[in-house]
């Protein structure tokens, strides 16, 4: 399990990544709620399935980890708490 700390900091690593990645500039990453979807509806970051690509390969590249299988992939990129509860768990296993 990973400490509050070290999972509030790494949120916000992937808010930044996430905002990085997609040359967001307009919205402060603090503003993105960690439990929001990411895509579809009245939300923030009003993402599309092209930036939802853009996300998977950063994370990939970022966190040396792979997302081959796409509903798998789909279903870890629905929000934060999602991706970084992906990303936590495979640091754990590493």
């Amino acid at each position: 399990m990973t400490p509050p700390d070290a999972t509030n900091k790494l949120k916000l690593e992937i808010k930044n990544l996430i905002m990085e990645t997609l040359n967001i500039t307009d919205i402060d990453p603090e503003d993105v709620s960690d439990e929001e979807p990411l895509f579809g509806g009245n939300n923030t970051l009003t993402l599309d399935s092209v930036d939802g690509i853009e996300i998977i390969m950063a994370l990939q590249r970022k966190y040396k980890i792979r997302l081959n299988d796409q509903n798998l992939a789909r279903h870890i990129i629905q929000s934060i708490n999602s991706i970084t509860e992906f990303i936590a768990s495979e640091k754990a296993k590493a």
